[in-house]
């Protein structure tokens, strides 16, 4: 068993907290939890970003005039997945539980590089993968983060979750770099083996995870030596029960809501866009490739450099609400240039600054929060709120356009939403703040 001054005394964790000290500041008895994080993460995303450009172009594949049917069958199979997880974490400890979700969406890439091998009913294996990398990014990615919430302290997350954010970004640059010089060489399918590659790495930090927890003795108000043994129990639909019974939760599920109907919003505009300037499949990977390395390169120098010090400066409202204010400038921009210089810069600008900035901010809101709630309620919001806002406003967009409503006036209705958005990030800043004080003087009251 590993113990404190072991720990302390490895000279190769010693020499990487040395150089890790110099950009951050981390407890020596963090660095291996820190590595294995941050390793988790770059392969996770990695592996997703290998196939995201598949997705967003077998997407088109299937039809832009059909994506509102593709994100309602996300949904769909979002109501399906949630019982079947809520039975699979209240049944099982969370060391298993959290490696079978990876080993299940293994599986299922395993199966879909069968079936675009076998080249038949392309159409429906395009609107199929749509669907289920879809539902495979914010499982994965939800279970990733309730997995950090448990792990580590409201201190420490404050601390480590922005450059813990930083493997994922690394990940997701190199994953689109990949793609775009692999795809017209090994071709889709294949690209699929080496998402899998990743995913494997990732089941190897998490058991790697428990064992640092286990093992490794430091100051976390939250920590129990058994909690990756213990069982949760409780029913399959306990994650929605804890939203309806929380005004807190409640609050993050509009927050979720707001944040999906936009940013289908700007997805519906610029995958018509795209479709419109390219003809093959694989040029419009090749080019979803490009724009997610832009995004991903800025977002690493973002995390880098920028949101650790808006935490601290600005508190969780503020960074929460960030994103939002800048949107506002962006849909006033798109209703009054519209055009797909604009919508891009719109896009890496949303997407750099929802990774960077406000998702870090976003898990913090959930440190917080009991076990269950980090896991059944949070994955409940990470996948049915937003795939089912997803689908709502995919269905939104498309009635708009129905009446006759272009980009410019989309746009522009977007703008007041977007105002209200800021509003709920505001809301939720102040109640987390005030959860930690209340939790702060329980304790105050323990000791």
């Amino acid at each position: 068993m590993t113990n404190n001054s072991t720990e302390q005394n490895s000279p190769a964790l010693a020499g990487i907290h040395g150089l890790l000290s110099k950009a951050i500041q981390i407890n020596p008895l963090e660095i291996r939890a820190f590595i294995w994080s941050f390793l988790y993460f770059f392969s996770l995303l990695c592996g997703y970003y290998i196939i995201r450009p598949v997705r967003d172009a077998l997407g088109i594949t299937g039809g832009v005039e059909n994506l509102q049917w593709l994100f309602t069958g996300t949904f769909i199979v979002m109501l399906a997945a949630i019982p079947l997880f809520g039975w699979i974490t209240s049944n099982y400890p969370r060391r298993k539980f959290v490696p079978y979700v990876y080993y299940f969406f293994i599986s299922n890439l395993l199966l879909f590089f069968i079936l675009l091998k076998l080249d038949i009913n392309q159409v429906y294996i395009a609107r199929a993968f749509f669907i289920w990398a879809s539902v495979f990014n914010l499982f994965v990615v939800s279970v990733f983060w309730s997995f950090m919430a448990d792990i580590y302290s409201n201190e420490q997350a404050k601390r480590l979750f922005p450059v813990i954010a930083t493997g994922g970004t690394s990940g997701a640059i190199i994953g689109p770099l990949l793609t775009a010089s692999l795809v017209t060489t090994v071709g889709t399918g294949n690209l699929l083996l080496l998402s899998v590659g990743f995913l494997i790495i990732a089941t190897i930090c998490i058991r790697k995870l428990g064992n640092w927890q286990e093992e490794t003795e430091i100051p976390n108000e939250t920590k129990n030596k058994s909690a990756s043994d213990e069982v949760m129990g409780g029913g399959i639909f306990d994650g929605v029960k804890l939203v309806l019974s929380s005004p807190y939760l409640l609050a993050i599920c509009l927050f979720m809501v707001f944040l999906t109907t936009l940013v289908t919003f700007l997805y519906f505009q610029q995958a018509e866009i795209v479709r419109d300037s390219f003809a093959s499949r694989e040029e419009r990977t090749a080019v979803f490739a490009v724009i997610d390395f832009v995004v991903n390169s800025l977002t690493l120098i973002l995390q880098l450099f920028v949101t650790g010090r808006l935490l601290k400066k600005l508190g969780t409202a503020w960074t929460l609400a960030l994103i939002p204010v800048l949107l506002m400038f962006g849909f006033l921009a798109l209703g009054l240039y519209p055009s797909l210089a604009v919508i891009i810069v719109i896009q890496v600008i949303r997407r750099a600054g929802n990774y960077a900035i406000m998702r870090p901010a976003r898990e913090v809101l959930y440190v917080v929060l009991n076990k269950e709630e980090k896991y059944k309620a949070k994955n409940f919001i990470d996948t049915v709120i937003y795939r089912g806002g997803d689908a709502v406003s995919a269905w939104a967009y498309a009635g708009l356009q129905a009446i006759g409503l272009g980009i410019t006036a989309i746009a522009f209705i977007a703008i007041p939403v977007t105002g209200v958005w800021v509003m709920i990030a505001l809301y939720l800043g102040k109640q987390h703040q005030r959860l930690i004080q209340t939790r702060n003087k329980v304790e105050e009251g323990r000791t």
